[in-house]
């Protein structure tokens, strides 16, 4: 099938185009061994006339590890943005352009790794998931007419609230304003009437330095960036308040924990910092709709990109042993991702990408498929696995909807757009599709299952998601754009396959104690 954008963006949402990715695995944390570590100091002489990078260095246990580590980084001509000691992290800015070769002799480094390719001062892509559909004014009073007295004025274009049974849930509870659900992306336009009901500002921070900020309003996308974090942020949580739209947890309260760039690049160092943040603000549940520049699929067994798995795996099972729980988008490249092989030609995608072809066993596109994290495929509004929704048996957690071309699944009336309306910047409304807006639905309904179990841990609120799946059989033979041409291949049972997971979420039995 031919891809509707080839260009994958950074944020896994691609509106009326689509296209991106996602993958499986994780490096094992723990000190060097003996034979890898050096007594050799770093350079006498650090070079410094290379261009501006970004690093992360992962140390093995103990604070004195991380001092001793640290003397190190200087020497070899690093600066220390931040050391998060409490899963052995430390962000790094370096112009030696030996630097990550020569702290990874240091004694007590686990790994080290640049985390990106073009120098920090150089920004020089502003795509950010594709393109958007505009709300018209036409549609927006044809549905406020259509509106009944328990509906928001947009909600009738809302498809996918009762295919999750979110409508009827919400006759039993909007959630509790206890919960909250963090926001890793783009920013979140706090301002806008849907969301400030139920923003916490408290529990949200730029983290884009890979140093959280809580400068009030720091979290917002500036003016030009993307709408992105916005629009998840209504997906999961808009108040149920007779304007606009209406979230999949209306009553709960969404943080933003800002991690991208202002051209769109999330880098491993804000994703850690974003992980970390909400471990330690009380957030229950994390949204994460892209991947982890500047690697579409980040190889294990390169030592940059090996350390960069690593260290947002620590971040991230660090969130989770402190209750938050983690959901990510599966990526829109239609990939099969337990396939043996896959072609990445984006990466890395901040300089010069070239071809490869990858194992996504080996490979991962971080955090979608890291331990623990939920990772959600995307359905359009007649059901189906979306057009460009990645998939692959064991791989795929759970489905949910993220929308997909009008033509290819048309909704029922009221609805007449096939994409996901939610909030957008400045106050307005608008559609797109993708993973981006599959797994803000899951985090929605975990959002509410958490309401209704406020005690339960990440692994009980994780089972009952998938417990309460509604299942769905295989898709085939799958020709979504009906050329006569297989454009995927679902393997697996009903109780579990590649296109679905375990099934559809359902709110509803999300709030039945």
């Amino acid at each position: 099938m031919a891809h509707l954008g080839s260009r994958r963006g950074r944020a896994l949402a691609l509106p009326v185009g689509l296209a991106l990715t996602a993958s499986l695995g994780f490096l094992p944390s723990g000190a060097a061994s003996a034979a890898e570590l050096s007594d050799a100091p770093a350079a006498t002489v650090a070079a410094t006339n290379g261009p501006k990078l970004s690093y992360v260095v992962n140390v093995g246990d103990g604070r004195k590890t991380a001092a001793s580590v640290k003397k190190a980084i200087a020497a070899a001509g690093g600066e220390v943005v931040i050391s998060y000691d409490q899963i052995g992290v430390i962000v790094v800015h370096s112009q030696n352009p030996e630097f990550a070769k020569t702290i990874r002799k240091a004694r007590g480094v686990v790994s080290a790794g640049s985390t990106r390719t073009a120098p920090l001062s150089v920004q020089s892509d502003n795509a950010i998931g594709g393109g958007t559909q505009v709300l018209t004014e036409a549609e927006a009073k044809a549905a406020a007419a259509r509106a009944t007295d328990e509906q928001d004025a947009l909600e009738p274009l809302q498809w996918d609230l009762p295919a999750i049974k979110a409508d009827k849930a919400h006759k039993k509870t909007l959630g509790s304003k206890r919960v909250t659900v963090g926001v890793i992306d783009t920013g979140v336009d706090d301002t806008h009437p849907d969301l400030a009901p139920n923003f916490n500002a408290k529990a949200s921070a730029n983290c884009v330095s890979g140093k959280p900020d809580t400068t009030a309003g720091s979290w917002r996308p500036q003016t030009g960036e993307s709408d992105h974090g916005t629009h998840v942020a209504g997906t999961i949580a808009a108040a149920k308040n007779g304007i606009g739209i209406t979230g999949v947890a209306p009553g709960v309260k969404v943080a933003g924990i800002k991690v991208s760039t202002p051209d769109g690049f999330f880098y491993t160092e804000a994703v850690v910092c974003g992980f970390v943040w909400a471990a330690e603000n009380g957030i229950a549940i994390t949204n994460n709709s892209y991947y982890t520049d500047p690697w579409m699929f980040a190889c294990k067994n390169d030592a940059d990109q090996g350390a960069l798995i690593e260290a947002v795996t620590r971040a991230s099972r660090y969130a989770e042993r402190k209750g938050t729980v983690n959901v990510a988008a599966a990526g829109n490249s239609n990939f099969d991702l337990a396939a043996d092989s896959i072609v990445d030609n984006s990466s890395p995608n901040d300089s010069t990408p070239g071809g490869r072809v990858i194992d996504p066993k080996e490979c991962l596109d971080y955090p979608a498929m890291l331990p623990g994290v939920v990772t959600v495929s995307a359905t359009g509004a007649k059901g189906l696995k979306a057009s460009y929704s990645n998939y692959g048996k064991g791989v795929i957690d759970i489905a949910a909807p993220g929308g997909d071309r009008t033509a290819y699944q048309t909704p029922d009336a009221p609805a007449t757009n096939g994409l996901i309306l939610s909030t957008t910047v400045n106050g307005g409304y608008n559609y797109k599709a993708g993973t981006s807006m599959a797994s803000p639905h899951a985090a929605g309904v975990l959002a509410l299952l958490k309401s209704t179990f406020p005690k339960a841990g990440p692994a009980t609120l994780k089972a009952l998601l998938y417990a309460q799946a509604d299942k769905r059989a295989c898709t085939n033979p799958y020709d979504i754009n009906g050329d006569g041409k297989i454009d995927a291949v679902c393997e697996g049972g009903k109780n579990k396959n590649g296109f679905y997971g375990v099934g559809l979420i359902d709110a509803l039995d999300a709030v039945r104690p």
